[in-house]
């Protein structure tokens, strides 16, 4: 889309086609991006949009395999992010990569310090350093250690920083996520500053209204593809989600149908209780029961509060408040240790970094969590594990039926079969699944999607999150809503994707 103001302006930046690849996974699919000089845009999407992978791409820490990335009008192709610096693009991220032992000065200025007669000019480098957190309107003393500064102003020392080496183009990846409000608002009267003096700001960010109050415009990005650019002013909260979730998933009848079959979970019995779970301030305290043989989904956008309740409830993170419980008794979930040995499971949205190992084979990936919770002192045998390992190989269809095989060398969706298949060899009460779908093909997501189904019909009580709206409200019997930390409603199973949208964004009842 083209706005009429902006025909004749030079993009600072402009991407046409851009398409980055990694090894079985095209994270990058023909983008195009505008970025105008004087502009704040925002670049909106779930996690695995492809939002990291432009920012890199743009910054030369990825190599691009096709398209073209233009800088004020010239044709680039930067190796290396230092040459993208001195092209006049810089990035401030959510984690202050700066050094908290030496003075405000020398960071600002590190690498470019101002010498005298061979040696550093403290006087001088104190002086601009403190003129360019003038500029920002920074009340800060260039020679205090930064260590000393909260997140907030040391964000600010990474903006004057970037100012240092006159930065066309500033690029701030999720910078208010650990913010005050306060803190939130002078870190935007120095973004518009910045804007007015016709700098071009790329901003990063899952909280709706910061993007809504500091954004010109702004691109969306759903799993890999651009969706489209929008002036912000035009685009209305329940669109926008919509782009960045998408709706693009066929009915799959008959797991629908099966589905219908399994409703009616809250006669059951209760498996686990929480009273005011929660862990200041990512998740505001919660009430939850989840009965055997139910699916709870959790709704909600990035940052919402619905990996970081999942992980509260195994344990991966500790509750400052509330209380659980495990078929009637309190139990002290304070681990991921704990919680396996009440039998809960978890799989992290997070499979390459918090799931699979990919350097030991699929085998002793699938037996990983079972062995844990018998102890490493306790072996399985090589006939137990050697059973095991194959009834989940035909049963979860992972290709190649090969247990030796590194399991980094099988798709994702494969990859994502050995992780589920670690948990159900537990033969969990509880199985946590977070964005279980993401990232792996249609087949494969029909395959988990059914996996889901057949655990409630068997009796287990199962936790799905997913930013595909149309898989929770498919599959699931209850929905949790959750939008900044809060569990803002509850909703049944014949919550439609509109009237879910609408509550996420603020819109519904």
């Amino acid at each position: 889309m083209t706005s009429v103001a902006h025909i004749g302006v030079t993009p600072r930046i402009e991407l046409h086609g851009v398409t980055v690849e990694f090894p079985g996974v095209r994270a990058l699919d023909g983008v195009d991006f505008r970025l105008l000089p004087g502009e704040i845009h925002a670049l909106m999407g779930e996690n695995g949009a492809g939002k990291s992978t432009l920012i890199k791409a743009l910054t030369g820490v990825h190599d691009i395999a096709s398209g073209s990335i233009t800088v004020d009008g010239q044709q680039r192709r930067f190796g290396s992010p230092r040459q993208a610096q001195e092209a006049g693009i810089s990035t401030v991220y959510q984690e202050v990569n700066l050094c908290p032992n030496l003075t405000v000065a020398e960071n600002i200025l590190l690498g470019r310090e101002p010498r005298r007669f061979g040696r550093i000019d403290h006087r001088s480098m104190n002086r601009r350093a403190q003129e360019l957190l003038g500029e920002l309107d920074v009340p800060l003393d260039p020679r205090s250690t930064l260590g000393r500064h909260p997140i907030a102003l040391q964000q600010m020392v990474a903006i004057a920083r970037a100012m240092a080496i006159s930065a066309r183009v500033l690029i701030l990846d999720e910078p208010t996520s650990s913010l005050d409000t306060n803190e939130v608002a002078e870190l935007f009267r120095v973004m518009r500053r910045l804007r007015d003096a016709g700098v071009a700001i790329l901003f990063v960010s899952h909280f709706l209204d910061q993007v809504y109050e500091i954004s010109d415009r702004m691109t969306v990005l759903r799993n890999g593809r651009l969706v489209g650019e929008y002036p912000t002013a035009g685009l209305d909260r329940v669109t926008l989600i919509a782009a960045m979730l998408g709706h693009e998933l066929d009915l799959l009848e008959s797991l629908e149908d099966a589905v219908a079959d399994g409703r009616g979970a809250a006669a059951r019995d209760v498996v686990v209780s929480a009273r005011q779970l929660g862990r200041a301030p990512a998740v505001r305290p919660v009430d939850l029961d989840i009965h055997r043989g139910e699916v709870i989904g959790l709704a909600g956008l990035l940052g919402s509060g619905r990996t970081e309740l999942a992980r509260l409830l195994f344990g991966a993170d500790h509750a400052t408040s509330g209380r659980t419980a495990v078929d009637g008794k309190t139990r002290a979930i304070r681990s991921p240790r704990a919680a396996i040995a009440q039998r809960f499971a978890f799989s992290s949205e997070d499979r390459k970094a918090e799931g699979i190992i990919g350097e030991l084979s699929v085998r002793d990936n699938m037996i990983l969590a079972l062995q844990a919770r018998r102890g490493f002192a306790r072996p399985l045998s090589k006939k137990t594990t050697e059973q095991l390992v194959a009834r989940y190989l035909d049963a979860l269809d992972i290709r190649p039926r090969d247990p030796a095989a590194l399991v980094k060398n099988l798709s994702g969706g494969n990859q994502q079969k050995v992780l589920l298949a670690r948990w159900l060899i537990t033969e969990p009460r509880l199985f946590i699944l977070d964005e279980p779908t993401r990232g792996i093909d249609v087949g494969a997501k029909a395959q988990i999607q059914k996996l889901v189904t057949d655990l409630s019909a068997d009796g287990t009580a199962v936790v799905f999150i997913s930013a595909e709206l149309e898989e929770v409200t498919r599959i699931s019997d209850r929905i949790l809503v959750l939008r900044d930390g809060r569990c803002i409603d509850e909703v049944g199973a014949g919550c439609s994707v509109q009237a879910l949208t609408e509550l996420i964004a603020g819109v519904g009842a």
